[in-house]
């Protein structure tokens, strides 16, 4: 594998050992059955999970589902471990015990090529949003958490394949490191590879198509990546674009203006100032925006506003021109739908311009929750050449920020066993 500071898990022997894997197969959930709707997550851990089991370790899974933050997704993991089962082939058992007396034991009793996931690692007050947010414990502080000094003496290696929460600066991200010999999934190898490669070896042009409605993650991309001229055009939409048009001067009228302010959102418009001002001719902006009247999608073009109504959508015109633009490219990175693509009446900007980008001839990368959703909605999966797991960890690796696993990873020297 590439060098990229850290060891694989194919680069030490694991036979007849006892592994700690760290995996995010974090789901979305159908909000009514609580049952998993989506298994991308877990799809992408199976090539590290296989290769563990075939090389005869003892392997006990840590994951997380929902959070405080995140309540009506925080359930056991007790499907995770049917839906791993039915796609391996082999048993997959659970505990609803994190990392107490019944944990132990049964990860003690584990034989060569045998599995088990340990209960939602969310049950622990040290692994929730609010706890990393407030108490800001140190890598080396946490080595006294209850789940690291509880279960790291029960394993002999650390495998980490969860880069979709290395934004996450907790104990089970963290803190093993220091303790047991540790190395990264090849999940891990594969989501920092091909963002690198966008970030440091993209074949140009390259255009990303920023939308959604977080848009502080597309605001922490546009100047990282235009400033390293690794983007040639921003295409944008949702909220996003929206933002963008308010700043270059028009005016999309008192509701759209309402709910920005609704959404503590007014900020970004002299952000985006800056960045149009600062790269002109990069960022493009939307040319007509959808909304609803009498049950009806309507369309009206940027000079005819402003308009007191919500917008949900691009409009055609907008989407032709970006079809054009993305045709032309030989790098597509996309994150953030293009409107409320959930509503029959707003699917057309997301689901038009997601085909067109996994039949486009570009090396095509999309990331994020939504986008991802939308992707499997609209689109087929082997259209796009990477699907990342991640959302939030994606969007600060772009933004050129340091994410505390790949910190934690690259810092301590991995030994080969």
């Amino acid at each position: 594998m590439e060098n990229l500071g850290f060891k694989s898990i194919s680069d030490l022997n694991v036979e007849g050992k006892k592994v700690l894997l760290r995996l995010d197969i974090n789901s979305p959930l159908n909000p009514i059955t609580k049952k998993i709707v989506n298994e991308n997550r877990i799809d992408k851990s199976l090539e590290t999970l296989k290769w563990l089991l075939d090389k005869k370790a003892a392997v006990a899974i840590i994951a997380h589902q929902g959070d405080t933050l995140d309540y009506q997704n925080l359930i056991p993991l007790l499907e995770h471990s049917e839906i791993l089962t039915k796609k391996l082939g082999r048993k997959v058992s659970y505990i609803d015990d994190v990392c107490g007396p019944a944990a132990l034991n049964a990860v003690d009793n584990l034989k060569s090529g045998e599995c088990i996931i340990l209960g939602n690692l969310r049950y622990l007050t040290e692994e929730v949003s609010t706890f990393e947010n407030s108490v800001k414990l140190s890598p080396d502080k946490m080595k006294d958490t209850y789940l690291v000094r509880s279960l790291a003496p029960h394993f002999d290696l650390y495998v980490n394949d969860a880069f979709s929460a290395a934004h996450r600066m907790s104990p089970s991200m963290v803190a093993f490191q220091q303790l047991l010999p540790s190395a990264a999934g090849f999940l891990f190898f594969k989501e920092i590879s091909t963002l690198t490669k966008i970030m440091e070896n993209p074949e140009h042009p390259v255009s990303f198509v920023l939308g959604g409605a977080k848009i502080s993650d597309a605001f922490g991309m546009i100047n990282q990546v235009l400033s390293k001229k690794i983007a040639d055009k921003i295409l944008t939409c949702g909220v996003t674009g929206q933002v963008f048009l308010i700043a270059n001067g028009l005016d999309l009228g008192s509701e759209t203006l309402t709910f920005l302010k609704n959404k503590g959102l007014l900020s970004f418009i002299d952000k985006a100032k800056l960045i149009l001002n600062q790269f002109p001719n990069k960022v493009v902006l939307p040319l007509d925006l959808a909304y609803e009247e009498n049950g009806q999608r309507k369309e009206v073009k940027v000079d005819s506003l402003p308009l007191q109504r919500n917008f949900l959508d691009i409009g055609n015109q907008t989407i032709n021109f970006y079809e054009s633009l993305i045709n032309n490219s030989k790098t597509i990175f996309v994150n953030g739908p293009a409107g409320v693509y959930e509503d029959k009446l707003f699917e057309e900007g997301t689901k038009r311009i997601w085909t067109s980008i996994g039949h486009s001839k570009a090396f095509t990368c999309i990331g994020g929750g939504d986008s991802v959703n939308a992707l499997m909605k609209f689109s087929k999966s082997e259209d796009y050449n990477y699907i990342c797991t991640a959302g939030g960890a994606m969007v600060r690796f772009l933004s050129g920020k340091q994410l505390p696993l790949v910190t934690a990873m690259k810092k301590l020297e991995v030994i080969n066993l």
